[in-house]
């Protein structure tokens, strides 16, 4: 740790000696599993560095979607998590400035009209979404006509979609064009519904050392640390954060 002082931070995360955090294998573009089991990818990656910083062991609990991680918060199962950035989870969680950024898009079949996203909201158009996902709460309040049809998670939201032929499912964009690239029936709109802001996240009650993080954070992002772990999990650098 760099400076002795904040040993009162070291209590906050990790108050038995391990920072236990949450990943979320819900997202694939910031949480993969690795060969040998152990979580990878760029969240990780971030666990790890920090955990390093503080001098400290690392736990990590995973979860099938983000729904799962936010309501996880209640019962003190994480002191550090990787979530996009939401008012309604700002409730309970606190949030750092993003770290990836990415695009919340359609995939709908091949053959339907929409050529936009902001064609869906009509009254007779059905989209599978993961439940309590970031595009889930965003799109709760944005669409004011069309239907949410909920999944337990987002890789569920593209089979619910296929198996009950319903008009598009809602989600990251690219977990959605591998689908399509392997699907020709189905295609991925161009444009965003949302920009989803992946920020590092601890719950409220231990957002005192809220500041220590975000510093964390800025600093691994001037040295290169998101980037690097972005390409070595193959993805696209691009979806760094400024």
């Amino acid at each position: 740790m760099r400076d002795d002082s904040d040993e009162r931070v070291r209590q906050q995360l990790a108050p038995a000696g391990e920072l236990r955090v949450a990943i979320n294998y819900g997202n694939p573009v910031l949480a993969q599993r690795g060969e040998d089991g152990e979580p990878s990818g760029v969240s990780a990656v971030l666990a790890r560095a920090l955990a390093a910083e503080l001098d400290v062991g690392i736990t990590f609990a995973t979860y099938a979607g983000a729904g799962d991680v936010v309501a996880a918060v209640a019962e003190d199962a994480w002191r550090l998590a990787f979530l996009a950035r939401d008012p309604v989870r700002a409730e309970t969680i606190h949030f750092t400035e993003p770290y990836v950024l990415i695009e919340g898009t359609y995939l709908v079949p091949a053959s339907a009209p929409f050529q936009a996203v902001d064609e869906l909201d009509r009254g007779d158009v059905q989209i599978a979404v993961g439940k309590g996902a970031a595009y889930d709460l965003y799109l709760s309040r944005a669409l004011e006509q069309a239907s949410l049809v909920r999944a337990p998670t987002s890789a569920a939201a593209i089979e619910l979609f296929v198996e009950r032929g319903l008009s598009a499912a809602a989600g990251v964009r690219q977990p959605l064009e591998r689908y399509a690239a392997a699907h020709p029936a189905y295609r991925v709109l161009p444009g965003r519904f949302t920009a989803i802001e992946q920020c590092m996240a601890l719950p409220v009650a231990h957002a005192e050392a809220a500041g220590y993080v975000a510093d964390f954070l800025a600093r691994m992002k001037r040295e290169g640390l998101i980037t690097r772990a972005l390409e070595a999990s193959g993805q696209s650098s691009s979806l760094a954060a400024p």
